[in-house]
């Protein structure tokens, strides 16, 4: 599916499917502006582009960059695209639905961690979910599941992706994925463990996905706008809580500013600090930077539902198909949203040039020009001695109206 069939998908899932509003209640409360020009260059494969071109290059429909709290850029290159678009998130909504566990756990209704799915979800007893916990849902260590192959017609995500089309109840299919290692030894990224979580916290909580992330995140905020679940076909349509959350790329920027600042807004906590520190990088080997295997690049580790980055930054990242990504950097106090309409659901090429181009702003931001500058002239040389092909940890600055 390609442009611009899958942008106006990705941002009018409410027209395909039932959903469920998350709505923001309160007033809102717009962001502090500071818009300045972005004069990012960042290297890839040995060539220096500006951010224009790298949104032509990676199919972006919408940036928005906060810095230290305050709106400084945002554009909308997307045919259906702009401030008021909500957009398709797919397993970005994880991000989300770990936040939520977050608080659940703050809140008593959730115990820990290392209780056991089975206790929320009687229904898995017997299958290969009996004696995994909730923490190896959040890590993705649950043993469950093959690799999540969407070329393969036959892979669980591609049964989970029909049984979503045609109504096929959803249970079926997570009760019949099998056992492909004993859980907490080995990451294997899955959707399927992600919406057992989704239904974890549902039952927990006696609340809809929607109404949970309304009443503890979504009102508390200042949201612009509504977000949106959508909702499956089956009888009793549910959420997914590993994809179908929808918001405005600013209202993901307020989320992201949340991770940022250690889950505080203004004077609330909203989400556990200790929960933002979990998010920023596990202690165990199998989920460190470059030791995912075949589940992930070799530049993400991986811990509670975020991409990590690791270093002394500490830097994380949602994802989701198709080019989603919410990037956070305390360290820089920097957030960076990139919806995108990537051609294919996963391309390690893109992936490895938005990392670069993210990464690039964010030193633009952090540094004095002159010094960026000189910077990317020296990478990019380096980059041509060495032959490098290009990566995540590579940038400079220039040449993008904000």
């Amino acid at each position: 599916m390609g442009r611009p069939t899958n942008e106006w998908t990705f941002t009018h899932m409410n027209r395909l499917f039932p959903s469920e509003v998350v709505s923001r209640v309160g007033p809102a409360v717009p962001l502090p502006t500071g818009r300045e020009r972005l004069n990012v260059l960042y290297n890839y494969g040995g060539s220096v582009f500006d951010l224009a071109q790298f949104h032509r290059r990676t199919y972006t429909t919408a940036f928005v960059v906060l810095h230290r709290g305050r709106l400084v850029h945002e554009s909308y290159p997307g045919a259906f695209a702009g401030p008021r678009t909500r957009f398709q998130l797919f397993s970005l909504t994880k991000s989300l639905t770990s936040m939520l566990i977050g608080i659940a756990l703050s809140d008593g209704l959730v115990t820990a961690t290392a209780e056991p799915v089975t206790r929320y979800l009687p229904a898995l007893r017997g299958t290969s979910y009996d004696g995994v916990t909730i923490g190896h849902l959040l890590d993705m260590t649950s043993g469950v599941g093959d690799l999540e192959d969407w070329t393969d017609p036959d892979s669980d995500i591609n049964r989970f992706s029909n049984a979503l089309f045609t109504g096929r109840p959803l249970i079926d299919v997570v009760s019949s994925a099998k056992r492909t290692a004993q859980p907490g030894t080995r990451f294997n990224y899955s959707t399927l463990d992600a919406q057992v979580l989704g239904w974890v916290l549902e039952a927990a909580t006696g609340s809809t996905l929607a109404r949970w992330a309304s009443a503890r995140i979504w009102s508390r905020i200042g949201a612009e706008h509504d977000g949106y679940f959508w909702l499956t076909r089956e009888d009793s349509p549910s959420a997914l809580g590993g994809g179908s959350f929808n918001a405005t790329a600013r209202d993901l920027a307020r989320l992201g500013l949340l991770m940022a600042h250690d889950g505080v807004l203004g004077d609330q906590q909203i989400v556990p600090r200790e929960w933002v520190a979990r998010s920023r990088g596990s202690a165990a080997a199998h989920l460190a930077v470059g030791a995912l295997g075949a589940s992930g690049l070799d530049h993400y580790g991986y811990a509670n539902q975020w991409w990590t980055l690791g270093g002394e930054r500490r830097s994380f990242t949602g994802i989701g198909i198709h080019g989603q990504y919410l990037y956070v950097d305390p360290v820089a106090d920097v957030v960076v949203v990139k919806c995108s309409a990537w051609p294919t659901e996963d391309d390690e090429a893109l992936d490895y040039e938005t990392i670069a181009a993210i990464q690039a702003t964010i030193r633009y931001l952090e540094i004095p020009q002159l010094e960026a500058v000189g910077a990317v002239r020296r990478a990019v040389a380096g980059a041509h001695r060495r032959g490098h092909r290009g990566g995540p940890a590579t940038g400079g600055d220039r040449d993008h109206e904000g």
